[in-house]
């Protein structure tokens, strides 16, 4: 049998054995109960009877269990349930290369592509995931496949073909062959299962699963108030924008339902590039955070407990585009948030290319390529910045510079450290955004030393980079909670189509 990675590595046995056995929902999709009896596989908190303790194998994904002979339980649909928040709290290369295959890079690079990211072998990185997960990186792909076609199965009315080459498939056939060997069910069974909805012919509508609670005051606040003109369209109740993929220039939305679901409405380009943009989107809101865990742990202190209590189930935001995020923290360096949508909006206006659809004429951030070539004429501001922003855009485009949600942290950080003009503020901002790094901590950010003011927390960079430990390994969290606690970005929370965003001026950075 495939070997078993405790999921998460803290809990014993006994312990995930207890959580099946209350059916918790917070651990779905961190691990899934395999039973010998049945030759199932469960989310721990399905409904079915318990099964007996000596029949129990637990992994750490889907996939290692399917390789091990199993399926999924008809009844919990254990492919439905959110992403394990392991693959962020992890920096090592099983959870960079978890993070990579959720984004596509097995089905647009290969596993040769994959490892080339990772700086490994094919064969010793196939080695390490099978030695730690149960499934190398072609199972671990091909299980993420099956859960896009699961989700597009009961969510839209896409034809069967659809389904299977947006899942990423080669071919029909591989496509019903795996869905039946998985679900136990083909494909047009397991759309009989789906929820009536009301899409608009030709576009997708999903529900993306999450643990609660979920903080959409705070997410749709945050994304509002740094909304590129052109790029985002952000409210207080849905956030919008265009980017590029592979295929192409995609659309997508997302809001809540009335039942607090959160849903994405998307157009692509290519079909094939739907189930990078579920990945992407899932980082931007942080959807497979885990926050009973993190609120309980962050309210275990007096000062946190009343700003866990005022905002339950906070996020860290992430993004779709690592280049553009790099950009975007660079230019915001020193200026206010106003002013930092303001310099982008102009420099999409300039450099972005137009894309037409159903949101009307929508602007996608400028490649690299074009800021290193037009930067020095579109952007305004001291040389010095201005310089280091064109410098890293063509390190990014000429591959001298490597900036992925794949990346080693302390690589990152050091690559980013190394170019003109990035400071700690700058390199850790981003690497919380990218890699969705739980533990950053932006000491001498001023918006976040005036929530640990108001909070009652040391707010000087060395009073709060030395309170700060207590709360690991959930620091950008703290940080998150900090933001929402000043008094000038409150407004962020609740954010009306009359009001400007709040000027919010961030730590200084080397500009040279």
């Amino acid at each position: 049998m495939s070997p078993t990675l405790p999921a998460p590595p803290s809990m014993s046995f006994g312990e995930r054995y207890r959580a099946i056995q209350s059916r918790d929902r917070r651990f779905d999709g961190q691990f899934v109960t395999a039973v010998s009896s049945t030759r199932i596989y469960c989310r721990p908190s399905c409904p079915a009877r318990t099964p007996k303790e000596a029949n129990v194998t637990f992994y750490a994904t889907s996939a290692a269990a399917h390789e091990a002979g199993y399926r999924a339980c008809k009844r919990c649909l254990p492919e439905a349930a959110p992403g394990s928040p392991e693959w962020n709290l992890r920096g090592d290369v099983t959870a960079r290369a978890m993070r990579l295959i959720a984004d596509g890079v097995v089905d647009r690079e290969g596993v040769p592509g994959l490892a080339r990211r990772l700086g490994y072998s094919s064969r010793h990185l196939t080695r390490l995931l099978s030695a730690e997960l149960g499934a190398g990186p072609l199972a671990l792909s091909r299980a993420h496949r099956a859960h896009t076609a699961r989700m597009l199965l009961v969510g839209t009315d896409l034809s069967a073909a659809d389904v299977a080459f947006s899942a990423g498939f080669s071919s029909v056939r591989q496509f019903n062959d795996t869905v039946g060997e998985v679900f136990g069910m083909p494909p047009l069974q397991l759309r009989a299962r789906r929820r009536a909805h009301e899409a608009a012919p030709g576009r997708i509508d999903l529900v993306l699963p999450h643990r609660g609670p979920l903080d959409t005051a705070g997410l749709f606040g945050w994304m509002a108030a740094h909304a590129v003109g052109g790029v985002e369209d952000a409210s207080a109740s849905s956030f919008a924008r265009t980017l590029r993929l592979a295929g192409g220039p995609a659309w997508f939305e997302l809001s809540t339902d009335v039942e607090g679901r959160v849903r994405m409405r998307a157009r692509l380009t290519q079909l094939s590039d739907l189930a990078t943009l579920i990945t992407r989107a899932r980082r931007l809101f942080d959807l497979d955070a885990d926050p009973v865990a993190i609120d309980a742990a962050l309210s275990q202190h007096p000062e946190l407990a009343p700003l866990v209590a005022r905002v339950p189930g906070v996020r860290v935001p992430g993004c779709v585009d690592a280049h553009e995020m790099l950009i975007r923290a660079m230019i915001g360096q020193q200026i206010s948030v106003a002013a930092a949508r303001t310099v982008m909006t102009r420099l999409a206006d300039a450099l972005g290319e137009r894309v037409e659809g159903d949101a009307g004429t929508t602007v996608l951030f400028p490649e690299m390529s074009a800021i290193a070539e037009h930067g020095y004429d579109v952007l305004r501001g001291p040389a010095a910045r201005v310089r280091a922003i064109v410098e890293a855009a063509t390190a990014l485009a000429d591959g001298s510079l490597a900036l992925s949600a794949g990346d080693d942290g302390v690589e990152q950080r050091a690559g980013l450290l190394a170019l003109r003009g990035v400071g700690p503020w700058t390199a850790d901002y981003v690497r919380m955004r990218v890699l969705g790094d739980p533990d950053v901590l932006l000491p001498g950010d001023i918006a976040a030393r005036a929530g640990a003011a108001a909070a009652g927390i040391p707010a000087d960079a060395a009073g709060l980079t030395a309170w700060a430990p207590r709360t690991a390994p959930w620091r950008s969290y703290l940080m998150s909670h900090l933001w929402f606690a000043a008094p000038v970005t409150q407004a962020w929370r609740a954010p009306t189509p009359e009001s400007p965003a709040p000027k919010t001026e961030r730590t200084p950075e080397e500009t040279s």
